[in-house]
């Protein structure tokens, strides 16, 4: 039957994210909206981002972490073009964005000792076959398949080569080890909600000496620029950013900074968005037409939550029925009110994608999971 219940929060995108509850308006009234982000009072809270940021986080007082233009594709590019280039490279690809990075490096940066390691949407590749010896480029989380690597274990503690990581749909969400990780990118459109277009880059001491001993054989545009004469500019890492940031996005990412805080911090964080992976779980094990992309349960995402539709009558039709009908399933439950972008990504194999990130409730969660039974039940009626 058709539910009666909806969601208080429709919203499950995978970027821009749900708000955090109780987000309004009001929270950006001390935004310094009409003044310079030179001025004191910009430069304040573009620090305060960065220091509630690495204080939240448990980033390791050596690291430097800046705020930088084009969200976190803009931070990991910046990273790659900057860094990239003195050895030779192993790119993990697992879905959409981790195959864009490899096509970059190959394409754009034209890395001439370059492997690519693959898996299909779902699962992630081999991690032993990664030669530390190399710079390695890899999603931590894979926001367009709901499969992560599982922890930190695979990275050696002694790797030549520097660790490269797209964690955009994780931090915040789960554990990262940051003694493994040599350059960290995100944004603030996830996990906390924040606005879009705003990157953060946290890069090692390690990272740092590559930047200042290594000059790439390609020009790099103004924005990728972070080390002038040889040594790193740093103040792109205290809040004078490179190009002009939006004032309200920054109050934004404030008001869910201190959001954050207020929850219990990182392990609030993380166990909100596994209290909504737990919840679909649940609704999972006793369906008979949702499964879950990424089977393996130490893989699986607790963000970026990845449905596909098993039931035989559904998986024997044609590809392109089995599209139609899953766009299908999406509209009846937007036209709903009950949730919306539900869509798996462009890419991605036809089916469901959830965000489960720390802003959406898990009682909205379980208020969306019957609307999802009863518009699968009205798509299998047309087959």
């Amino acid at each position: 039957m058709k539910p009666t219940s909806l969601p208080a929060n429709p919203c499950f995108s995978s970027g821009p994210c749900a708000k955090r509850p109780g987000w309004s308006l009001d929270g950006l009234k001390d935004a310094a909206v009409g003044r310079s982000h030179r001025a004191k009072i910009g430069k304040t809270k573009l620090a305060e981002v960065i220091d509630r940021s690495k204080k939240i986080l448990g980033m390791p007082a050596d690291y430097v972490l800046g705020i930088v233009p084009a969200s976190d594709t803009g931070a990991i590019e910046m990273a790659m073009w900057s860094l990239l280039g003195e050895r030779g490279v192993d790119v993990l690809a697992w879905e959409s964005f981790g195959s864009g990075w490899a096509g970059d490096c190959k394409n754009q940066l034209k890395i001439a000792d370059l492997r690519t390691l693959k898996a299909d949407y779902g699962k992630i590749p081999d991690l032993s076959q990664v030669d530390w010896s190399r710079d390695v480029v890899f999603t931590w989380n894979g926001t367009t398949s709901g499969a992560r690597v599982p922890n930190g274990e695979w990275i050696a503690d002694d790797r030549q080569g520097l660790a490269i990581c797209d964690a955009t749909s994780a931090v915040f969400a789960m554990d990262i080890p940051w003694s493994k990780l040599d350059v960290v990118t995100w944004s603030w459109q996830k996990v906390l909600g924040g606005e879009a277009a705003h990157g953060m880059l946290a890069l090692s001491p390690r990272a740092v000496a590559r930047l200042t001993s290594y000059t790439p054989a390609r020009p790099l545009p103004k924005i990728f620029q972070m080390t002038k004469g040889g040594k790193l500019i740093e103040g792109i890492f205290v809040g004078e950013t490179i190009n002009t940031p939006s004032m309200l996005a920054v109050e934004d990412a404030l008001d869910g900074l201190k959001w954050a805080e207020s929850i219990g911090g990182l392990q609030g964080l993380i166990a909100r968005s596994n209290a909504n992976l737990t919840a679909i779980e649940n609704w999972v094990a006793g369906s008979s037409w949702a499964g879950f992309l990424a089977e393996d349960k130490a893989v699986r995402s607790n963000t970026s939550i990845c449905l596909k539709v098993v039931d035989p009558a559904y998986t024997a039709l044609s590809a392109d029925d089995q599209a139609k009908h899953a766009k299908t399933l999406v509209s009846l439950v937007e036209k709903a009110g009950a949730g919306f972008d539900l869509g798996a990504y462009r890419d991605a194999p036809p089916g469901l994608r959830i965000w489960g990130g720390a802003t959406v409730e898990t009682s909205d969660i379980e208020a969306l999971l019957p609307w999802l039974d009863w518009a699968y039940a009205e798509v299998k009626a047309q087959f």
